[in-house]
């Protein structure tokens, strides 16, 4: 699967387990036309819908966004995170940003540990990024490393500057954003239950 896009490899999942779009949407929650979208067009969306999608077909997120794996422990070394894009929000995989969108950039930091539970990323989010607050299964905890990042979760507000953090539960509505006009540079891990 290393050579597979995102929507390549959604696709062959489905196609191995028998699944249609309208299944695989009825089992995730998520939309059909944007499960084509992804699978078609190169459409990245948020992790929220991405870790539906994976549960819709009882797969691990990491086996969406994974190239290869290894059973021991995943050394990911100073600078390598950088050269471990594996996707940008909002945008078909390996088209530049332009002007108009910036988005988040996802740094996987230990793509390739086999059976994970936790995905632990760089995230960068550029202050005209644009997302919706979204909701999943598990939890998640944010360190700030460079910037201000605002946190909507559920009714609240909060504003975090670098070293801050903050751990909370996915299935509430939430979102993150660049709270002044500067980028974000976050450490996020998500846990998703098996």
């Amino acid at each position: 699967m290393a050579t597979l896009t995102l929507g390549e490899r959604i696709a062959e999942i489905r196609k191995t387990y028998s699944l249609s779009r309208e299944v695989l949407s009825e089992r995730s929650g998520v939309a059909a036309d944007l499960i084509s979208k992804i699978e078609d067009a190169g459409l990245i969306p948020d992790l929220a819908p991405l870790i539906k999608i994976s549960r819709g077909l009882g797969v691990r997120l990491g086996t969406l966004l994974d190239d290869h794996e290894q059973l021991g422990p995943v050394i990911c070394r100073a600078g390598d995170a950088s050269a471990s894009s594996r996707f940008k929000t909002g945008l078909p995989e390996g088209t530049a940003m332009d002007k108009g969108h910036h988005g988040m950039s996802f740094y996987a930091l230990a793509a390739d540990k086999t059976g994970r539970h936790m995905e632990p990323f760089i995230v960068v989010i550029e202050p005209d990024a644009k997302q919706e607050k979204s909701a999943h299964e598990g939890e998640e905890f944010i360190y700030v490393m460079e910037g201000t990042l605002s946190l909507e979760y559920g009714n609240d507000k909060e504003t975090l500057k670098t070293g801050d953090t903050v751990y909370y539960d996915s299935i509430v509505p939430h979102k993150v954003f660049s709270a002044d006009s500067n980028p974000v540079k976050i450490l996020a891990v998500i846990y998703t239950p098996v």
